[in-house]
């Protein structure tokens, strides 16, 4: 009888950590696997029947030794290999300021860096990642609505909307 090589279905998610002070983010240096010596972000695969929320926030403790105040988490990126068994989800966790991590034995060393100065060699998937378009652009309107958001334009739009209803 012949062992039938049965694919399992894999979740997966990760985190670019944005300081709202600096507009930097945080990226993490493997040690582990075949990719040591490359930047990329936290993250990781699910474990049993965890949600993705779940396993990124296991991944995050795990990864940098503690769970940041996170002010906002924004969806940003799904990718679906094309067989379908893998998914990859990318978020986008803003914290007040710039933090130390606390790394595991999975990554040797840390750098806040802006998104388009960022350590290489990356990854090979976030370096792939990096290469699309729409993603860099989803990233880059994140930065511009925490600067907007900084300034008194958006305190103006909030007053004009408050007194329109």
């Amino acid at each position: 009888m012949t062992k039938t090589n049965i694919k399992k279905y894999v979740k997966a998610s990760g985190v670019l950590f944005l300081s709202i002070k600096t507009k930097r983010f945080l990226f993490l240096m493997r040690s582990d696997d075949s990719y040591t010596n490359t930047w990329a972000t936290v993250g990781g695969r699910s474990e049993h029947n965890e949600s993705i929320v779940q396993s990124l926030s296991r991944e995050i403790q795990e990864e940098i030794g503690f769970l940041p105040i996170v002010r906002k988490t924004i969806p940003i990126d799904l990718y679906v290999s094309p067989d379908r068994m893998f998914e990859f989800h990318t978020f986008i966790c803003l914290v007040d300021n710039e933090f130390i991590p606390i790394l595991n034995e999975e990554h040797s060393g840390y750098a806040w860096s802006n998104i388009n100065n960022y350590p290489k060699p990356l990854h090979p998937a976030l370096f792939s990642s990096f290469k699309n378009q729409e993603l860099i652009t989803k990233i880059e309107n994140v930065i511009k609505l925490l600067e907007v958001s900084s300034s008194n334009e958006l305190s103006e739009v909030n007053r004009f909307v408050v007194r329109q209803s």
